[in-house]
C-alpha cells in the first residue's frame, strides 16, 4: 500500500476521532422491548432501504449485516432495496408511514430521495445513510454515514496501477446514475495520470456486460487496465480480459469469495474493499444506541468502514470469510 494511500486513511482517522460533538438533535426514545427477537433487549422497528440490486453480493453482505446486528441487539430489522431512485423513495416513505424506530438508507441517487428522506427526519425518525451520498448525509438531515470514501480509495487503485505501469485504463461503471461510482472512476483517472475511459454496462444483465468489456478490449489493444467498481463485475471482467486475448491488469472496487480466490492466482492485482457487512450491521447498533444512550458515532461525522486493500497476501483468509457472507 502506498505512501498517499496510508496518509489518506491516516488523516481521516485522525479527523474522526477529533469529533466529539453533534448539532443532531436526539429524539425522545421510545421504550424498549426486552421480548426483542435476538440475545438483546432493545426491540426496535428499523427500516433498512437501499438501492442494492436483488441477487447482488456486495448488498447480500449488507443485508446479512443488518440482519445479525438485529439479532444481536433484539431489534426488528426489516431489509428492503430497489435499484429505481423512485421506487427506493416509495419503500423510505411506506417505512416512515409504519412510524419505524429509525431508518438506515443509501444514497446512490441523492436528489430523488431527498424529500423522503426530510419527510423521515421531519417525522422525528432517526435517519443515517449508508454507502453511497455521503457528501449529502449531513444536509439531508442524518444522524451520521457509514462508508468508505470513494476519493481515497479511487486514488488508491489508481496509484496502484501506475505503479505497475498501466497506463490506458477502462472503468466499468455497472450502475448507471450512481455518484458514488463515477466519484470512484474520477479519483482512478487523477491518480493515474493517463487515459482513462468509462464503459458503461448493466449489473442486471452479466452476459452482456461481459460482451461489452470483452469488445471493448478487442477494439483497443492499447487498454492495459480494467477497473471493475464492483465484485459481480470483476469476475465477469476477468473471463473478458481472457476471452479478448488481452493483457490488461485487472483490479477492482469490492469483493466476494470468487474475487479473492483470482486474487490469490494472480488473474485479479488486488481489490479495494469498503466492509459491507459493516455497513450494515454498525448502523442498527447506533440507532439502537441513539435511542437509549444519545450515542452518535463519529460525533456525525462520517464513519469510514474502509477501503482495506485485499493482496495476494491476505486473499486467502478473505476469501473464507467471503464465503460465509462476512467479507
Amino acid at each position: 500500500m502506498n505512501r498517499r494511500f496510508q496518509a489518506g486513511i491516516l488523516a481521516a482517522s485522525l479527523l474522526l476521532l477529533a469529533a466529539c460533538t453533534s448539532s443532531n438533535a436526539v429524539n425522545k426514545p421510545p421504550a424498549g422491548n426486552a421480548a426483542g427477537g435476538g440475545a438483546g433487549k432493545y426491540g426496535f422497528k428499523i427500516a433498512v432501504v437501499t438501492h442494492g440490486s436483488s441477487g447482488d453480493a456486495f448488498w447480500s453482505i449488507v443485508k446479512n449485516g443488518a440482519e445479525q446486528a438485529g439479532r444481536d441487539m433484539g431489534d426488528t430489522v426489516n431489509y428492503q432495496s430497489d435499484g429505481d431512485p423512485q421506487k427506493q423513495a416509495q419503500l423510505i416513505d411506506a417505512a416512515v408511514n409504519e412510524k419505524v424506530d429509525g431508518l438506515v438508507v443509501s444514497m446512490a441517487n441523492p436528489d430523488a430521495l431527498k424529500a423522503s428522506i426530510q419527510r423521515a427526519v421531519s417525522a422525528g425518525i432517526p435517519v443515517i445513510t449508508v454507502n453511497s451520498g455521503g457528501s449529502r448525509s449531513k444536509e439531508f438531515g442524518a444522524l451520521s454515514h457509514f462508508g468508505s470514501d470513494e476519493s481515497v480509495a479511487g486514488t488508491a487503485i489508481g496509484n496502484q496501477l501506475k505503479a505497475s505501469g498501466v497506463k490506458n485504463v477502462i472503468c466499468v461503471i455497472h450502475e448507471a446514475g450512481n455518484v458514488a461510482l463515477e466519484q470512484r472512476c474520477a479519483a482512478v483517472q487523477a491518480a493515474l495520470g493517463g487515459t482513462t475511459t468509462n464503459l458503461q454496462v448493466d449489473n442486471n444483465n452479466l452476459p452482456a456486460a461481459q460482451a461489452t468489456i470483452k469488445a471493448k478490449l478487442q477494439q483497443d489493444k492499447s487498454i492495459d487496465g480494467v477497473v471493475t467498481l464492483g465484485g459481480q463485475v470483476a469476475v465477469i471482467a476477468e473471463q473478458a480480459v481472457a476471452d479478448a486475448g488481452s493483457s490488461a491488469k485487472l483490479a477492482t472496487f469490492d469483493l466476494n469469495a470468487d474475487v479473492a480466490k483470482a486474487i490469490e492466482n494472480g488473474k485479479i492485482l488486488f481489490a479495494v474493499d469498503q466492509q459491507p457487512y459493516l455497513q450494515g450491521y454498525l448502523p442498527v447498533v447506533m440507532l439502537s444506541l441513539y435511542h437509549t444512550n444519545a450515542n452518535i458515532l463519529g460525533g456525525g461525522l462520517p464513519v469510514l468502514t474502509g477501503p482495506t486493500l485485499v493482496t495476494k497476501d491476505n486473499a486467502a483468509k478473505i476469501e473464507k470469510l467471503a464465503a460465509a457472507g462476512t467479507r
